[in-house]
Formats: C-alpha cells, sequence, structure tokens
C-alpha cells in the first residue's frame, strides 16, 4: 500500500487536502471519487502505508499519541476548528500511519461524522477508552477540557511504562549476553578443553561430564535449539490468546517472586486511574467499568471488574467484590466505600491513584539496586560451575602424580 497526498474540491465546492492509501495511482483517484471529491492535484508521498511490513516497523507509539493528544487539546483550547486542528496536526505528525489516521478522522468530519463515531473507526489507534473519554466531552461541551485531561492521564500512563521498561533493559541486556556468550564457549571453546581432559582417561566428575553432554549437544543441534526457541516465543502468544491459558499465566504473573506485588500495583493504578478519567469525562459507572476491564490487560482483575458490574447493576456497593478479593488491598475496597458513600468517588480513585503510583515509581527504583546482585550471583554461580567441571579433572590428573 502507498499514501498518497491530495487537494481536491467537495461538493460545496471548497477545498480540502490530505492523505489517502491506495495500491496504486489509479486506485487512489477511485477512492476519492467514491468520497465526491474532484481531483486538483495528487502526489505520491515518500513513505508506504500500513500495508506489508510497515505494519510490524510502523506502528504507533504510545509517545506520539501523547503528544497527538496534547497539540490537539491545545488548539481545541484555542477555539481553532476541529478540521483545521486535525489539518495542522496532519502536517506535524511524522508517522505516516498517524498521518493517514488524521487525515481520514478530518474527512469524516467535514463530512458530518462525530469526532468520537470518527475515531472509533480507528480501534488499532484509539481504544474504547480514548473513544468514549471524548465522547463524553462532546456531550458535555468540555472537549477542550477532557482532551487536555486525557492527554494528561496517557502521559502519566506513558512515563509509568517507560520506567519499566527502563528497569527491565539492564537485566535482560546481560541475562542476554550472558547466554550468548555461554552458548559460544559451549560451541566453540569448551569442547576443545573437554577434548584434552578426556584423552586423559579415568573417571570424570559429573560436572564435566554434564558440560560436555551440553557442549556436544550444542556443538552439533545448535539449529535445534534456535528452532525450539523461535517455537516456544511463537506457541506463547498463540496460548496467551486461548482465555483459560490466559487467566493462569496472568494468575502466575500476580505471585511471581520480586514482580508479582509490582504487576498487581501496576494493574491496580490503570485500574484507578481509567475509571477516575472516565468519571471526571462524565461517563457513568457501570460503563465505565466496562471500558475499563478492557483497558487493565490482566483476566483475573478484568473478571474481578465485570463482578463489580454486576454487583453495581443489582444495586451493591462497588466495593462488595474488592473487598472479598486477595488481589485488591484493603485499603482500597475501604476507600472505594467511602467515596461511593459521600458521592466523591472521583476524588478517592484519584488519591488510590497518586498514593500507589508513588509506590510503583519507588519500586521501579529499588528494583534496579536489587538486579544487581541478583545479576552477580547468577553470573558467579555459571562461571564457577564451568570453571570447577574443568579444573576439578585437571586436579584429580596432578594429585594422580
Amino acid at each position: 500500500m502507498q499514501i498518497f497526498k491530495y487537494k481536491a474540491t467537495n461538493k460545496g465546492n471548497k477545498t480540502v487536502s490530505g492523505l489517502v492509501e491506495a495500491d496504486s495511482e489509479e486506485a487512489a483517484i477511485d477512492l476519492l471519487k467514491e468520497k465526491n471529491l474532484d481531483i486538483i492535484s495528487l502526489e505520491k508521498t515518500g513513505g508506504k502505508g500500513s500495508g506489508g511490513f510497515s505494519i510490524v516497523i510502523g506502528g504507533i507509539k504510545a509517545k506520539e499519541l501523547v503528544a497527538f493528544s496534547r497539540q490537539f487539546s491545545v488548539l481545541i483550547s484555542a477555539n481553532v476548528a476541529l478540521v483545521q486542528s486535525l489539518k495542522l496536526l496532519t502536517e506535524q505528525t511524522k508517522n505516516l500511519k498517524l498521518k493517514m489516521a488524521i487525515s481520514e478522522i478530518a474527512d469524516d468530519i467535514d463530512e458530518g461524522v462525530r469526532l468520537s463515531d470518527a475515531f472509533a473507526k480507528k480501534p488499532h489507534i484509539f481504544s474504547k477508552f480514548y473513544v468514549n473519554v471524548v465522547r463524553s466531552g462532546e456531550t458535555s461541551g468540555k472537549l477542550d477540557e477532557v482532551l487536555n485531561y486525557l492527554a494528561d492521564e496517557l502521559e502519566k500512563d506513558y512515563d509509568m511504562a517507560s520506567k519499566i521498561k527502563g528497569a527491565m533493559i539492564y537485566p535482560a541486556f546481560v541475562f542476554c549476553g550472558l547466554g550468548i556468550v555461554g552458548v559460544i564457549m559451549m560451541i566453540f571453546v569448551v569442547p576443545k578443553l573437554t577434548a584434552v581432559i578426556s584423552e586423559t582417561g579415568g573417571e570424570l566428575p559429573v560436572a564435566t561430564k554434564v558440560l560436555i553432554a551440553v557442549s556436544d549437544f550444542l556443538a552439533g543441534f545448535w539449529w535445534l535449539l534456535l528452532i525450539l526457541l523461535v517455537g516456544a516465543v511463537v506457541g506463547f502468544k498463540v496460548l496467551k490468546k486461548v482465555p483459560a491459558v490466559k487467566k493462569n499465566i496472568d494468575k502466575i504473573l500476580l505471585h511471581l517472586p520480586v514482580f508479582g506485588r509490582l504487576f498487581r500495583l501496576i494493574y491496580l493504578v490503570r485500574f484507578t486511574r481509567s475509571l477516575h478519567t472516565l468519571l471526571i469525562g462524565g461517563v457513568n459507572i457501570s460503563k465505565g467499568l466496562l471500558i475499563v476491564s478492557e483497558v487493565v490487560e490482566n483476566q483475573v482483575y478484568k473478571d474481578l471488574i465485570l463482578a463489580t458490574k454486576k454487583e453495581i447493576e443489582d444495586g451493591n456497593s462497588i466495593s462488595l467484590v474488592f473487598s472479598n478479593s486477595k488481589e485488591i488491598p484493603s485499603m482500597v475496597s475501604q476507600m472505594m466505600n467511602i467515596g461511593e458513600k459521600t458521592g466523591k468517588l472521583d476524588v478517592i480513585l484519584e488519591c488510590i491513584t497518586d498514593f500507589y503510583g508513588r509506590e510503583v515509581n519507588n519500586m521501579v527504583a529499588n528494583l534496579m539496586t536489587l538486579m544487581e546482585p541478583i545479576i552477580m550471583v547468577v553470573m558467579g554461580i555459571g562461571v564457577g560451575l564451568m570453571v570447577a567441571a574443568i579444573i576439578l579433572p585437571m586436579y584429580q590428573m596432578s594429585s594422580n602424580f
């Protein structure tokens, strides 16, 4: 697919411009004619659309969506018309996929489609959460305020995700490096050392036998290991789509040593922040819980939220399900109960988000400090076992003389 920049006139003889995605120039012309546009100019841009390999490498990053929301909010606050705001953002946006989406949204609005409905046509970019917050702003007549608040919340989510990913980069890099070095040692270095040891005869220690067996396997069947690794990654992704398997994986994540509490806090902050944003935007509690259940991205918490939604629809308290769950801190359910009784649930949710958000930040910071000694211990054990497997038989040989 290719992207073409066009300038045309619509039914009202008004000049419009934008981007269109098509396989060829002829196909682009046909698409524009279907929209009842008379083409003035049409030229190919320097990038590819959403087809082929660009899907993998040309996605929209969270940072880009945050920037779009922030800029859109500023333009709306300055009383710039919706279509004109989107046209300006189309020119400023560098990501071709997002540029195409904004251009199409601008065209939809120009044809009379509501902004939230235009966003809803792009579910791969704008989530249900995003669309419903925008829709609530349209309904209340406070679109600029809602967009600004949405940008703030997206930025907070992005910052938290960035900190967590940043904390994981160092240990992931170290363990990957150790794995690569270990495999290279096993394939190219260890066989030469163990060959000398084996020629001396005599009974070899168990550690040395294991080292030789692993080395021989990797040297002869390294390709099988590669296939198994790729198969494991692909298989994991496929199995994760099965509801029962995903729920079990999500349960395991919540009870991992060290990381389990961090995951629980992340999901909790995601839930409270998202629900708070929706309530501030005017979305009712029942619909808000339904939307948030899709945002939280953990099946255990999703089930809890949906069960809470059912309890509310039956006339019960929002804190009833949470108070009976081991995955939710008792303070959360108690504070939500107070917020519900006082009619200040949105304020309570904001307090909970701030409190546990700071705790997540502290845990991420402490995680880096904790990972360093763990990495050193793992490295020490690995190197120690390898050295022992080589040195022990040499020590035995020298003691025989």
